[in-house]
């Protein structure tokens, strides 16, 4: 099975104008083209190209009968299921801004959200709504939330509630701009609490322009992700199957034991993967489903350099690398053929990328530095940050967006990732703020000091550490901390390594070393709960 890309001009939409690069007109412009075609799919519901513009107008009149208006913000949590994309495209066609919030997200973080975002309405799963529990929606500016059904009864909430209300009639779309804001997606902070990235509309369609002429689609693919809908990753490939004439299918999670069988029932021939799913896949026996999928090929970004032809010759399935972030878009790739496993590409064209020292110096190939990048195309970037304008400057500085990201050029003008300058921890496809868990782990009382820090686990990527200091007199066991940490933060941030210190190396104005801990790494005294034997709760 072959797997190539395509130049972007070959895609269907590539050559619009730039007022179109909004959704009311990439859905008109896909149901003239392919109105009968199939566009979505959660397995249960089926939406053509024409039911999807239906449906993302009803939405829109749905929500404009409830007060919503052009730059109103709409709180969204919920799983991957067409409700979902029903919100996020009558958000669109409105002229609203959806806020698509993490599932995990949980005390601080979660009202620090819809604190930030000011959205007026929440949509909440009612499998969900327990979330909410230490969110203190008084102090937000949320007046109403509606139920989307779940599994289970909803919890009640302290706002006015009822079920979702039935979609309205079509409406036409408000006069949209390619940089007005379609949405605004919560990234985890590395110094603070989590930033929320303004993404304009065009934003996503040259996402789904690059990624699609990288990933080489065509008008039958069947583009297949068990990755959430709230993540920039796996919101945009919805815009890919638009720009491509291709068909997106969701399931609402990742299971490694089905994944194949997934493949084959749904059809599909592109899918997404992160870096640990390619390993953990991997651990699992040999199926007859490995070897009965269509799928030619997946995006596969920060896949370990020693899985890719593992995998390509025991499931038969090319891994795609790349680079791209919820602020800037797919800057840096290469189709298969020019692939060079360990490297993220090389720089895709409409893009400008350099490698700077600590005052934005261009450095030369070889010597490791800072990533910057800046776009060609207006609104191909993210607008900054919601309500930080000192974060937007701070990364935008001197024009170029700041990935906080050191790199490495080589004389082909192929880039390699060495390391983070921010304190972020990336562990299966998620950034965690070490600040978020710092303050979780904090509020025990038994602790005076803590830092929270990357350790490298045996899927070569991060693992959560911290390195406790005890108050005085006090005691206390790893598993009370994390059943501490459980009910303030997303379950993929509670530390899996802990370990006790009488104090932590600090520098001369009293700073801790964090790197002095990340270089020690894991020790004989560390506690490591997966050896343990103790599950998070999700």
């Amino acid at each position: 099975m072959h797997a190539h890309s395509i130049s972007a001009s070959d895609l269907p939409l590539f050559s619009i104008p730039a007022t179109q690069r909004t959704v009311p007109a990439l859905l008109r412009l896909r149901a003239e083209r392919m109105g009968d075609s199939p566009l979505f799919s959660d397995r249960q519901n089926h939406y053509t190209g024409k039911q999807t513009l239906q449906a993302a107008a009803a939405s829109a009149s749905r929500l404009s009968r409830a007060g919503i208006k052009r730059g109103d913000r709409v709180a969204l949590l919920c799983t991957n299921r067409h409700e979902f994309l029903d919100m996020v495209l009558g958000c669109g066609w409105l002229g609203a801004i959806v806020v698509p919030i993490n599932t995990a997200s949980r005390g601080a973080q979660l009202q620090h959200i819809l604190s930030n975002s000011q959205a007026s309405l929440l949509v909440v799963e009612t499998d969900l709504t327990p979330l909410l529990a230490d969110v203190d929606l008084s102090a937000t500016a949320v007046q109403q939330a509606w139920l989307v059904q779940g599994q289970e009864a909803a919890q009640p909430l302290a706002v006015a509630t009822c079920e979702l209300p039935p979609l309205g009639d079509y409406c036409e779309p408000a006069d949209i701009g390619p940089g007005d804001t379609l949405a605004i997606l919560y990234t985890s902070g590395t110094s603070g609490p989590s930033k929320g990235v303004q993404c304009p509309h065009a934003q996503f369609y040259w996402w789904g322009i690059y990624t699609a002429s990288k990933l080489g689609m065509k008008p039958d693919d069947v583009l297949y992700t068990c990755l959430p809908m709230f993540h920039t990753n796996a919101l945009n490939t919805f815009f890919q199957a638009l720009v491509s004439d291709a068909c997106m299918v969701v399931d609402k999670r990742f299971s490694a034991s089905r994944f194949f069988d997934n493949l084959c029932e749904t059809g599909a021939t592109i899918t997404y993967l992160l870096g640990a799913m390619v390993p953990i896949l991997l651990s699992k026996p040999v199926t007859p489903a490995e070897k009965l999928h269509k799928t030619r090929i997946a995006l596969g970004p920060g896949v370990p350099e020693q899985f890719h032809s593992q995998f390509l010759e025991r499931c038969h399935m090319h891994l795609l690398d790349g680079f791209g972030s919820t602020e800037t878009n797919y800057v840096m790739g290469r189709g298969i053929q020019e692939q060079r496993n360990g490297y993220m590409g090389r720089v895709s064209e409409g893009f400008e990328a350099l490698v700077v020292d600590e005052n934005d110096n261009s450095l030369p190939d070889g010597e490791v530095g800072e990533l910057l990048l800046r776009a060609d195309e207006p609104y191909a970037f993210a607008l900054g940050y919601y309500g930080q304008p000192d974060k937007t400057v701070e990364t935008w500085k001197n024009l170029w967006f700041h990935t906080g990201d050191r790199v490495v050029r080589d004389a082909e003008g192929y880039y390699r990732f060495v390391d983070r300058l921010k304190d972020m921890i990336r562990r299966r496809g998620e950034n965690i703020s070490s600040y978020e868990v710092e303050q979780a782990l904090a509020s025990h009382p038994a602790i005076h000091t803590v830092a929270v820090y990357a350790a490298k686990s045996e899927l070569a990527e991060d693992e959560v550490m911290a390195m406790i200091v005890l108050r005085p007199d006090c005691t206390v066991s790893c598993e009370e901390l994390l059943q501490h940490c459980e009910r303030r933060l997303p379950y993929f941030a509670v530390p899996r390594f802990i370990e006790f210190a009488e104090v932590l190396p600090t520098t001369e104005n009293g700073k801790i070393q964090k790197f002095a801990l990340r270089d020690r790494g894991i020790g004989p005294d560390t506690w490591d709960r997966e050896k343990a034997g103790y599950q998070v709760r999700r």
